[in-house]
């Protein structure tokens, strides 16, 4: 059975090769994951389908470029803390984003129960305004 840390390693790598299967492959049926209110996909989804299509298809269909780079993880154990910075461009302004974030992730028995993730909306609201 993987680690805590090598669950959340694997999806930012997944993430970095825009491979969203094996993003969601260690994610609980039940996941809730929140993203900040004023960020584009703004609420708590449950269920992985429902992050799928909320988040990464809306981010995908919304910027180009879209990405989240991985700077440090702080593991916790059970919890765990990835901080980076999302860059792209949107779509609809051709302005470019880039914003500190910070990801908290709660596992238990092998599994992502929940994402949580904190980030400078007004940088990406400030991209997404003409």
């Amino acid at each position: 059975m993987k680690t805590h840390l090598q669950i959340v390693t694997d999806h930012y790598a997944a993430s970095a090769r825009g491979d969203i299967a094996a993003m969601m492959a260690d994610v609980a049926p039940d996941v809730a994951r929140t993203e900040m209110a004023g960020f584009p996909c703004g609420g708590t989804w449950v269920g992985p389908q429902e992050v799928v299509n909320n988040v990464f298809a809306v981010l995908g269909r919304d910027w180009d470029g879209y990405r989240f780079t991985l700077e440090q993880i702080i593991d916790g154990g059970d919890q765990l803390v990835g901080i980076g910075h999302y860059s792209g461009r949107c779509s609809a302004t051709g302005k470019a984003m880039q914003a500190r974030v910070a990801h908290v992730w709660r596992l238990a028995q092998g599994r992502v129960v929940a994402f949580e993730q904190f980030t400078d909306t007004l940088l990406v609201a400030r991209a997404m305004t003409a």
